[in-house]
This record gives structure tokens, sequence and C-alpha cells, in this order.
């Protein structure tokens, strides 16, 4: 009887053991399909962040291509255009040498053109003092007028106020004047003090520049002018006289051109004496 007892109290233990023990099992069981889910759905996380990142690396990397596709596109057209411009500027530089040069030569004509005109300018001028000096050498007739007209001139000239060609023009028509002045015969009726301050009313008569002679208005007195040659310095000074000691045939000669100038008698040739001229030296 105790036997039995004992192996039924040993069978109870073992069966509350074994449902015990299979208790703990079980719950170990699902403790470990919880764990197991878990760890599948990490995986399923981590494949998934995988997969997330394997696409954003395929487009990385498929837009890396494209930059750098991009990029040496970009660089290939930017060679060709520096290549284009570098072409350009050598052009435009090659212009702008011809350019130079051009301007270059243009300025060296210009500066021969000054220096040509300079020295026109200065040969003008020298040439309307020669007439200055020429003209103050001459005849007492409108000198000073005549004079102020080449004096005008060589200011003109030599400050810049006349050009080469207005210069040129001018000078011209004053040589024009002056040659005239030794070709022509003119008379005037004119106030004349005589050498011995008498003031007499004259009938001046010149040919050209080398007579000039006059008679009063009555015929009574008669003079003729005569230059005088002072030796002096660099040149010789030129002085007019009027002289009045004439012999007969030159107051008759003096009296005859007179009358054919003013028309008293007929247009012809006159012929006065030498001894008239404003050359002689006097008597």
């Amino acid at each position: 009887m105790n036997m039995k007892i004992k192996l039924l109290t040993v069978l109870l233990f073992t069966a509350v053991f074994v449902s015990y023990a299979n208790a703990d099992v079980d719950s170990d069981i699902r403790d470990m399909q919880l764990e197991k889910e878990k760890l599948n759905s990490e995986i399923a996380k981590l494949n998934s962040q995988i997969a997330a990142t394997d696409s954003m690396l395929k487009a990385d990397d498929t837009r890396y291509k494209t930059l750098q596709d991009r990029y040496k596109k970009d660089k290939e057209r930017r060679k060709s255009e520096i290549d284009s411009l570098n072409a350009k500027v050598k052009s435009m530089a090659g212009q702008l040498q011809q350019e130079r040069n051009k301007q270059a030569k243009a300025k060296n004509r210009s500066e021969n053109v000054k220096s040509k005109r300079k020295a026109l300018a200065s040969a003008l001028a020298t040439i309307s003092k020669q007439l200055e000096f020429q003209i103050s050498q001459t005849l007492p007739w409108d000198r000073e007028t005549r004079l102020d007209r080449a004096k005008s001139l060589t200011r003109d000239i030599e400050g810049g106020n006349a050009s080469e060609e207005e210069a040129f023009s001018r000078l011209k028509a004053l040589i024009a004047e002056e040659t005239k002045f030794g070709d022509e015969v003119a008379i005037i009726n004119s106030p004349l003090t005589r050498k011995n301050g008498e003031l007499i009313n004259a009938q001046i008569l010149r040919i050209g520049n080398q007579w000039m002679v006059y008679s009063d208005e009555n015929g009574t007195v008669y003079g003729a002018l005569v230059r005088k040659s002072v030796v002096g310095g660099d040149r010789p000074t030129v002085t007019y006289e009027w002289v009045e000691d004439l012999n007969l045939a030159e107051r008759d000669a003096i009296r005859f051109a007179l009358d054919v100038k003013q028309a008293k008698k007929p247009p012809q040739m006159v012929n006065l004496p030498v001894s008239l001229s404003v050359v002689r030296e006097g008597k």
C-alpha cells in the first residue's frame, strides 16, 4: 500500500514536472517565435532600406552619369566656343594691328603734310617780308597803305591766322598789285609841300615806279622825285625828295606828259628824259 502511494506520488510529481517543463518549453517557443517575427520584421525593414538605398544609389549613379555626360558635352562646347573666340580674338588682333599700321601711316603722312605746310608757311612769310622791304623802298605813293597790307599778311602767316592757301592767294594778289603799280600811269591833284615849306596845289604824275613828277596848278613850278640811298647797317636806307632845279626841256617834258594824261592833247607816246627818273643822283 505504501509502495503504491509512493509510486503514485512519484507519478504525480513527474506529471507535474513534465507539465511545468512543457509549459516552459511552450513559453520559450512563443518567445522565440516572437523574437523570430521581430527579427523578420527588422530584416524586412533592412531589406526595404537596402532596396531604397540601392534605388537611390542607382538614381545617383544615373544622375552622376547624366551630369558627367552634361559636363563632358558642356566642356566640349565651351572648348569649341573658346577656340572660336580665340580665332576671333586673333582675327581682331590682326585687324587691330592693320588699323594701327594704317593710323601710323596716316599719322606719318599727316606729320609730313604738317611739316611741309609749316615749311611753306615759313617760305611765304619770308617772301611777304621781302615784299614789305621792297614796298618800303619804293615810291611814296599810297606806300603806307600798301605796306600795311603786306605787314598784315606777314602777321597773319606767322601767327597762324591765315592758312597756307589763303596766305598764297593774298601774297599773289599783293604781288599782282605791286606789278600793276610798276606798270600803270596815274595822276592825282593833291596838296604838296615844297622844300621851302610852301604848300601848293600840285598835279602829280607817276609813271610806273620810274618817274614821279609834278607841276603846280599855274604851271610855274615843276619838280621831280629823286631817290637817295644812305649806306649803313645791313641794308642801305632809301629816301625820296623833290627837286626843282630842272632845265627848260625837262619842264616842257613834264607839262607835255601832264597834258597828254589829262587828255588836253591827243593820246600819244611821251618820252621823259632819263634825268627826271627817280634813280638820278641829282645835279
